[in-house]
């Protein structure tokens, strides 16, 4: 535990309280479906078309916390999205009719929204010296409770789908007092990142005058690898149930994935840190990542062909998921933090709000083969708005340089 004494008071403290945030959103969302059709006898259409609202408030909720923690800073952010969440879940708890429990869904979609870019802001505020690190170790830590969560969340739902809310209630109430409590609200961007991370090979120098377009091309690719990792929780599901698989043959793909992230992904971390691999790289790799796995889906159908392609893919995502906020973060001009968290987080939730629709059109219009090579098309997508991003940035930097040494020779 000597690598944990290492880390600033305030990070082991995010890391914890994230900890049992995530733990206790992974009692829920898995089962959000099972409790609209079962508990409430609703179609699968219907649970479907709640779960785009709610994806779609996310969006909304993602830019509120990050203007609000920009305003107000984060812990008045993580309060308010924290209760309003509370409220809202033992509202739901309660057994709400269904036109309230749609309206509940929106809101609580808003709520959870709102507390990740906060979350994300803080990461990088806590331990600027720290680089991407912080990143990595949340998105570590995030698996981590949806690990546990979803393996307990099952059990706790057997006895009653109340109890899943109240723990999921319960689990945000502990969040709060964590961070309200021994959270440290850290300085107003006293420093730029930007100018601490000799370890990291940045995008570009001149780092300092990045702009928001770069930022919404890097935003927009990451979309686009949400829209295709979406599809292993969704049209991937229902296509091996369809080809004859068990839900548990299922089940256990999801396993392998939080298996592969918390063996793989600190000795990756170290790896990419070890050879100061460009971040620019760290992106395209993780996108070829992605191409591979849906490619070798397009071409077999057996069981092994599933879990090596879930393998190869949580490689990507390893790659990708961490390193884009870090990325947002190092961008980020004083004050806006939260606002480029916000459009980071934005973005993932357009990705998984689009992500089923395309999916189910796709797949019922062409088949099964078709579905998986516009996924690998999707990825080339993502890939182009990567290169495009590093070469706006690029020429930016440049740009400015020579601005900078004209005036200098003028002087």
């Amino acid at each position: 535990m000597t690598f944990w004494r290492t880390y600033p008071r305030n990070l082991k403290v995010l890391l914890v309280a994230m900890l049992i945030n995530s733990t206790g959103m992974a009692f829920l969302w898995p089962l959000h479906t099972i409790y609209i059709t079962h508990g409430m006898n609703r179609t699968l259409s219907e649970a479907g078309f709640v779960l785009m609202l709610h994806s779609a408030a996310e969006i909304v909720g993602s830019f509120l916390g990050g203007f609000l923690f920009d305003r107000i800073r984060a812990k008045r952010t993580l309060l308010y999205g924290g209760i309003s969440s509370v409220i809202l879940l033992l509202l739901i708890s309660v057994g709400l009719s269904w036109p309230w429990y749609i309206t509940a869904m929106i809101f609580l979609g808003v709520s959870i929204g709102s507390i990740f870019p906060p979350i994300y802001a803080l990461a990088g505020s806590v331990w600027e010296e720290g680089g991407s690190k912080s990143f990595h170790l949340i998105y570590f830590i995030l698996n981590i409770g949806v690990a546990v969560g979803t393996a307990l969340g099952g059990i706790v739902a057997g006895f009653a789908f109340r109890y899943v809310f109240w723990v999921n209630a319960l689990t945000y109430i502990i969040f709060l007092l964590i961070v309200l409590t021994l959270l440290d609200e850290p300085n107003r961007d006293n420093q730029s990142t930007n100018e601490k991370q000799p370890e990291y090979r940045q995008p570009i120098k001149f780092n300092k005058y990045n702009n928001l377009s770069a930022l919404i091309l890097l935003c927009l690719g990451f979309m686009f690898c949400w829209i295709i990792y979406n599809q292993w929780q969704t049209t991937i599901s229902s296509y091996m149930l369809q080809i004859g698989f068990t839900l548990a043959s299922y089940s256990l793909i999801w396993t392998i994935n939080g298996i592969v992230i918390i063996s793989l992904q600190p000795v990756i971390q170290w790896y990419m840190l070890r050879k100061n691999i460009a971040w620019m790289w760290q992106l395209v790799g993780g996108v070829i990542f992605y191409m591979i796995a849906f490619t070798l889906l397009s071409q077999s159908s057996a069981y092994q062909s599933f879990l090596i392609s879930m393998v190869i893919m949580t490689i990507g995502e390893i790659l990708i998921f961490p390193l884009v906020p870090a990325i947002a973060d190092y961008l980020a001009p004083s004050g806006k933090k939260g606002m480029y968290q916000g459009i980071v987080n934005g973005s993932a939730n357009v990705g998984r709000t689009i992500g089923p629709l395309f999916g189910g059109i796709v797949f019922d219009s062409f088949g099964p083969t078709v579905f998986l090579l516009s996924c690998v098309g999707i990825g080339g997508f993502a890939l182009i708005c990567f290169v495009t991003y590093q070469r706006l940035h690029y020429i930016k930097g440049n740009n400015i340089k020579k601005q900078i040494e004209m005036e200098e020779s003028s002087c």
